[in-house]
C-alpha cells in the first residue's frame, strides 16, 4: 500500500496495516512517535543505554501483538504501556546481572566550589534511588504523574486503569519516598 500524505493518516490505521504486514506502516508509526516513547524509555530506565534497548523491545512487541489491539484506548496510550513494560523489564534485568561492588570511600574528594552542582546530582540520585524502592506500578503512576505532568485520567487509560487506582498508587508512593527521603529534610 502506499502512504501518500502520512499526516492524515490515523495512528489506528497505521497500526493496523502494520498488523497486516505492511513494515512502511509501522515505520510511520514509529517515526511519528518516537521522540515521545524514546522519553518515555529514558525517564523509567534513567540510562540511556537502557533506554535505547527497551524502545527497541517495544517496537518488535508492537509489531509482534499490534494484531491485538483493541483500540480501548488511544494507540499511543497502548504504546506508552509497552515501552514502560519493556523499561521495567530491563531494569528487572540490569538488577540481576549488575554486580559490581560499590567504590569504597575516597577522602581525596576536590573541594566544592561556588558553581558546584554536587547538590543537585545528589538530590537526583537520591530520587532515582528511592524511586527503585518502589513497586513498579507505583512508581510508572508516579513518573507519569509526577515527573512527565500527565493528568491522572491520562496515566489511567495509558495504564488501562481507573482513575482512583492512579491516585492511590500515587498516594501509596509519595508516603513511601517521603520516608525513604526523609533524611533530606534533616540535612537542611
Amino acid at each position: 500500500m502506499t502512504w501518500g500524505m502520512l499526516e492524515l493518516v490515523s495512528d489506528t490505521d497505521l497500526l493496523l496495516a502494520g498488523a497486516r504486514g505492511d513494515k512502511t506502516a509501522f515505520g510511520a508509526l514509529f517515526a511519528r512517535h518516537e521522540r515521545y516513547l524514546a522519553s518515555v524509555a529514558l525517564r523509567t530506565t534513567r540510562d540511556p543505554e537502557d533506554a535505547e534497548d527497551a524502545l527497541q523491545d517495544a517496537y518488535v512487541s508492537i509489531m509482534r501483538t499490534a494484531v491485538g489491539f483493541r483500540a480501548d484506548s488511544s494507540v499511543q496510550c497502548w504504546m506508552h504501556r509497552i515501552v514502560v513494560n519493556a523499561a521495567f523489564d530491563r531494569i528487572r534485568r540490569r538488577r540481576h546481572h549488575d554486580a559490581r561492588p560499590l567504590p569504597d570511600a575516597d577522602d581525596t574528594l576536590p573541594v566544592r566550589t561556588e558553581n558546584d552542582f554536587t547538590d543537585t546530582v545528589d538530590l537526583r540520585l537520591s530520587i532515582g534511588r528511592a524511586l527503585d524502592v518502589l513497586p513498579a506500578a507505583q512508581r510508572e503512576a508516579i513518573i507519569a504523574v509526577d515527573f512527565e505532568g500527565r493528568s491522572v485520567c491520562e496515566t489511567a487509560r495509558a495504564l488501562g486503569v481507573a482513575p482512583g487506582t492512579v491516585k492511590s498508587r500515587c498516594a501509596r508512593g509519595r508516603n513511601k519516598l517521603a520516608l525513604v527521603l526523609g533524611h533530606l529534610l534533616d540535612d537542611e
